[in-house]
């Protein structure tokens, strides 16, 4: 420990004599001393972010750099980049820094489908290895210029920065302020101040920083004139460096009687001095730099060659004149403006038709010398103008090469090319498909149709049939199933429809009917692909069985759902599904296990799907595995599990723009509030409920859980209306039934409570028609048993129940039950007794204090008293507060596992292993994996201590 510290001291000792040596300290001493201390604590395991803002100029890429340097020599690992207003390449700043970490990031070489959204895919690629960097030691990354970055970029930041919190990894984020909102970079940075950033805002310097500045630049004390054009530059640290050693080299400033002072009758401004640097360029030096600015920040020599026409070492002379005049620098591939207030300096010396004239060119020579169109795009969004054909041919390109890892950017450059494309253009159709695409993949689905309605009236025919395909997919997506199925009809209605987009149109109206519920109008279209199968393709196939599966759980044909569902899931593998199709069967056949109480099989599935969906980088799917595991959490009795991976489904969700499993998170929390006693949660859970969409499941599933909610909080009247159609309706109460086995007893348990002993006749009676038709499904059975032994008062049937419940809370409730029936006999006192405690002990091991409260006063009425501490009322912090999960996670960690490694072992996901952690060091008050081993090494020593005592 004594080596570590003075390791920290000599790193700072090396800090501030690296941060010294930069004449615009003086200013930065605050902020400076925070880089140190972060640098620090991470040495010892902490990890930190620094959120950088400020005006161009204030020293922000300054702070950067010196903070990558020193800690480079302290032994950290670093890894800088930076975003730019002319690279619309997604992750460039990430992939820069991470490949400077861990220099194992490659971008994919080969092609991507453009139906496939490899943003998750990319976001994997870099976080992995820099976990595995950060699991070995400290490490910095720093990202300059964030204002220019693309979406994917501050997504991923968010992510890795929320993934990876646990490890000795210090984030160092710089954006320029005062050029308007950047609302998404506005979010992440509030997102992560939230989080517990610190923000550091870098001000203009006040007038002692300033004449200190003098005063070291200068060598003496400045006068009053000096620093009367000193205070010109606003307090801006490089105008000001600039200012003075333009004014100095240029003999404005003399000494005299020891103090600087301007010469007598010159003052000129700073901006002239800014214009004067270049002005004095020769003309050739001139020209290049111009072109440079035109190029970016950054560029290389060929490109600058290829732009001024010229061979590379015609370069020579003027790249050493615009180098040894400070406004280039150098490095062994690029060549960058040395701040981006000279690059803008430059720009403003070219008028705009030149302007628009040189991005013109530039885009050109781009897309003739590259082997994609990326690059060329910003130049052509700054230049093309309306029937531009090369230009729209070159955004097309992009448009097509970006969308797999950067829908947005692909809406960006879509939406620019159909601004300048005017109506008989042949090319605009496929434009409005690619925009359309993209809309829907980033959550802005009533965009993408309104698009492409307006489209549709003027596209020709072949065009067209494209586009209502698209739509009807974006109708899905924005939560329209009605209108998707109604636009899919039509489609399917018309002559000589080419077989793939009658495929394509007939899945998407069996998605529709599915989240619609309306099996039965699909039913007949299903069987018909099915029977005519040669001539269909595989995604109909897989459409027509998951719809056909579904009916087949209405009719409380159990084995032939799974069946269908198998069939389905076959057909993925081995046929030319697309890939935003094949995760579904999977989900469904996962739900499956999980409703007839196989949850070993559920699970299994369940990574199968996992693993599919990050393989296929399917985006708008990424929060289902956690909306999936948070329920089988929940019927497997782990409510901390299914609270967690709620929360974490409902987290993806809003990041990635996908809400089409919201309701499955937010019926798990409603329930595991419910149970755990906290109805204020629950009915706010409900609420955000009641403003969405029901689709498929959620319909009946979700109406039971609204139905639960509503009678805990004391109105079973309410209950029963929520659950009406259930009670009335012979296939809805079927679907109800299977979709939830607790649903039998429950239901029952509120028509006698509300006077309704009909339709709890009703509800048996199906119980246990499923039962018999189902018996290789023996949680039917249960079910059918608990129902029976509510009304009957059945003590046989509620004691199968009580053992045979595959959900610890139904076993729960059935030995509850039974213990109940069993009071109303004096004789039976001492086996009500052992059921209620058997029912207590099942709550109280589960979490679920509001049932646990229950039973504990039921024993009170017979004279039982029993302590009150449960898990649900376990300490706030220590060991103790800590759920299994988190015992189980923190075990992990402690042995050295990364987040990954850790999760590969549980049934989790990377994210929600770091959520467990995040809530670990909170209970046990540290902020470090170091921490934590140390934390669980102490207590296994003092555990074998008690062993031998």
């Amino acid at each position: 420990m004594a080596d570590a510290g003075s390791r920290d001291w000599a790193l700072a000792g090396r800090l501030d004599s690296d941060w010294t040596s930069w004449p615009g300290w003086r200013g930065r001493v605050r902020e400076w001393n925070l880089v140190v201390q972060v640098l620090k604590e991470a040495r010892a395991g902490r990890g930190a972010v620094l959120l950088v803002e400020g005006r161009a100029g204030m020293g922000k890429s300054r702070l950067l750099a010196e903070a990558a340097r020193a800690a480079a020599r302290g032994g950290f690992m670093a890894g800088q980049g930076a975003a730019d207003d002319l690279d619309f390449t997604p992750l460039v700043p990430l992939t820069s820094a991470v490949q400077g970490i861990t220099g194992m990031y490659a971008a994919p070489s080969t092609p991507v489908p453009a139906t496939v959204d490899m943003r998750l895919t990319m976001m994997k690629r870099l976080s992995e290895p820099l976990e595995r960097c950060a699991a070995r030691g400290p490490a910095l990354v720093t990202l300059d210029d964030l204002q220019w970055a693309d979406q994917l970029t501050l997504l991923a930041i968010r992510r890795m920065v929320r993934d990876l919190a646990s490890y000795p990894l210090v984030w160092m984020l710089s954006r320029t302020s005062g050029n308007g909102s950047v609302t998404p970079l506005d979010r992440l940075y509030d997102g992560l101040e939230r989080d517990g950033a610190t923000r550091v805002v870098m001000e203009a310097l006040d007038e002692q920083a300033v004449a200190e500045v003098a005063s070291d630049i200068l060598g003496v004390a400045p006068g009053p004139d000096v620093l009367a054009l000193a205070a010109l530059t606003e307090g801006n640290p490089f105008q000001l460096l600039e200012t003075l050693d333009r004014l100095t080299s240029a003999g404005v400033i003399e000494v005299r009687d020891g103090q600087a002072r301007v010469v007598p009758g010159q003052r000129p401004g700073v901006q002239t001095i800014m214009r004067e640097c270049i002005d004095e360029l020769s003309t050739q030096t001139r020209e290049l730099v111009q072109v440079a600015a035109i190029l970016g920040r950054t560029m290389t020599v060929i490109d600058l060659a290829a732009m001024l026409g010229k061979p590379a070492g015609d370069l020579v002379r003027p790249l050493d004149e615009a180098i040894s005049a400070g406004i280039l620098l150098a490095d062994e591939v690029h060549l960058a403006f040395r701040h981006e207030l000279l690059r803008h300096a430059v720009i403003e010396t070219l008028a705009p038709p030149i302007r628009l004239a040189l991005h013109r060119e530039a885009g050109q020579m781009l897309l003739a010398g590259r082997g994609s169109a990326v690059p060329a795009a910003p130049h052509l969004i700054k230049s093309a103008l309306p029937g531009d054909v090369e230009a729209l041919r070159g955004l097309d390109r992009a448009a097509r090469e970006v969308f797999a890892f950067s829908p947005q950017t692909s809406v960006d450059l879509s939406m620019r090319a159909l601004e300048i494309s005017g109506p008989a253009d042949p090319g605009r159709f496929d434009r409005v498909a690619t925009a359309v695409r993209a809309l829907a993949v980033t959550g802005r689905a009533p965009e993408a149709i309104l698009l492409a309605q307006e489209a549709l009236d003027a596209a020709p025919s072949g065009a067209a049939l494209s586009l209502r395909c698209m739509l009807a997919y974006a109708l899905l997506l924005s939560g329209r199933p009605a209108a998707a199925v109604a636009e899919a009809e039509s489609l399917l209605a018309l002559p000589d429809v080419p077989a793939k987009l009658r495929g394509t149109a007939e899945s998407a109206l069996f998605v529709g009917l599915l989240s619609l519920k309306d099996f039965w109008n699909g039913r007949p279209r299903a069987q018909a692909v099915l029977a005519d199968s040669a001539q269909c393709g595989d995604t109909a196939l897989v459409g027509a069985h998951m719809l056909l599966a579904q009916c087949a759980l209405v009719d409380g044909k159990v084995h032939d759902s799974f069946g269908h569902l198998q069939e389905a899931v076959r057909i993925t593998t081995t046929g030319s599904v697309e890939a935003c199709e094949r995760p579904y069967p999977l989900m469904l056949l996962s739900m499956n296990y999980k409703f007839t109480g196989q949850f070993e099989a559920a699970e299994r599935t369940a990574r199968v799907l996992t693993e599919e969906i990050e393989r296929l980088g399917q985006t708008a799917q990424a929060a289902q595995p956690a909306f999936f595991r948070s329920c089988l959490d929940l019927a497997c009795g782990r409510l901390d599990d299914a609270a967690a991976e709620a929360q974490e489904g409902l987290t993806i969700s809003e990041e990635l723009g996908g809400h089409g499993s919201d309701l499955a998170g937010l019926c798990v929390l409603a329930l595991v509030s419910v149970r755990r006693g906290d109805l204020e949660s629950a009915a706010r859970y409900m609420g955000g409920y009641r403003g969405k969409r029901e689709i498929m499941y959620s319909a009946a599933w979700g109406r039971w859980i609204q139905a639960v909610v509503v009678e805990a909080s004391g109105d079973p009247e309410g209950a029963m209306d929520l659950l009406r159609f259930a009670y009335t309706d012979v296939r809805e109460r079927r679907w109800t039934l299977i979709l939830e086995p607790l649903a039998a007893a429950w239901m029952t348990r509120v028509a006698l409570a509300t006077g309704n002993r009909p339709f709890a006749e009703k509800i048996i009676g199906t119980a246990a028609s499923l039962a018999r038709e189902n018996r290789e499904f023996p949680v039917l059975a249960v079910a059918a048993a608990h129902a029976r032994g509510v009304l009957r008062s059945d003590v046989d049937a509620l004691a199968h129940a009580a053992a045979g419940h595959p959900d610890p809370w139904g076993r729960s409730s059935a030995a509850e039950d039974l213990g109940v029936v069993l009071t109303a006999d004096p004789r039976e006192r001492s086996r009500a007794v052992s059921h209620l405690e058997q029912a207590l002990h099942g709550y109280e091991s589960t979490g679920a204090l509001r049932d646990a409260a229950r039973i504990r006063a039921r024993l009170r009425e017979l004279g039982v008293r029993r302590r009150h501490w449960t898990r649900a009322e376990r300490p706030a912090s220590g060991w103790d507060s800590l759920t299994d999960t988190e015992h189980a996670v923190a075990a992990l960690i402690a042995k050295g596992l990364t987040n990954r490694q850790a999760a590969a072992q549980m049934f989790l996901s990377p994210h929600t292993v770091s959520t467990h952690l995040r809530h670990v060091f909170t209970k046990l008050g540290i902020a470090s994996r170091v921490e934590l081993a140390r934390l669980v090494a102490e207590r296994e020593r003092a555990g074998s201590a008690g062993d031998d005592a």
